[in-house]
């Protein structure tokens, strides 16, 4: 069970607005609903988040987010996003595996993913990038992009705190980490 409580329907309507607009209809993440109950969490969440296009294309996206939630060990957050995310970002199940299970070199990447997750790794590590990581980051991706992939790492490491930290309980069709 999670350390926090969630909150529980009917939801005030701001709320309700907002869980539509994240869900486009779909109930609401334990994540949302544990969020929502501090309101002060939940308009710096908002304010703070990535939640829109971006960018990235959806499959550059998602495999920052996986990775990044992978490298931080928070299987609620992975799954959620390879449930919604992982067919329209044209990802194959050697790649989602390879998110949990793999380096940057892994045969299933092309240069330019090769190079994301390369960045993605460093900067969970490092918390920066080196001149050779950079500048092969930047010779796929352009500045818009490059603020945007350190911006979502940073993002859904905080996301992985708040949901590996309140211990939420895996989503029901979420997916699982590979074993």
């Amino acid at each position: 069970m999670t350390r926090i409580s969630p909150l529980e329907p009917p939801y005030a309507p701001e709320i309700q607005a907002e869980f539509d607009r994240v869900m486009r209809g779909a109930p609401p993440l334990m994540l949302f609903r544990v969020i929502a109950s501090n309101p002060r969490a939940w308009e710096k969440f908002r304010s703070g988040s990535l939640l829109d296009r971006g960018p990235l294309s959806l499959r550059q996206r998602e495999i920052v987010i996986d990775r990044t939630c992978a490298l931080n060990g928070c299987e609620y957050e992975w799954g959620v996003h390879v449930a919604i995310f992982a067919q329209a970002a044209r990802l194959t199940e050697p790649e989602i595996r390879a998110t949990v299970r793999d380096g940057a070199n892994a045969e299933c990447w092309s240069a330019a993913e090769q190079a994301l997750i390369a960045a993605v790794d460093a900067l969970h590590l490092r918390a920066t990038l080196s001149d050779d990581e950079f500048s092969k980051l930047a010779s796929h991706y352009d500045e818009a992009q490059i603020f945007e992939i350190i911006l979502l790492c940073g993002f859904y490491r905080t996301v992985s705190y708040l949901a590996n930290g309140l211990r939420l309980p895996l989503e029901e069709k979420a997916a699982r980490f590979p074993r």
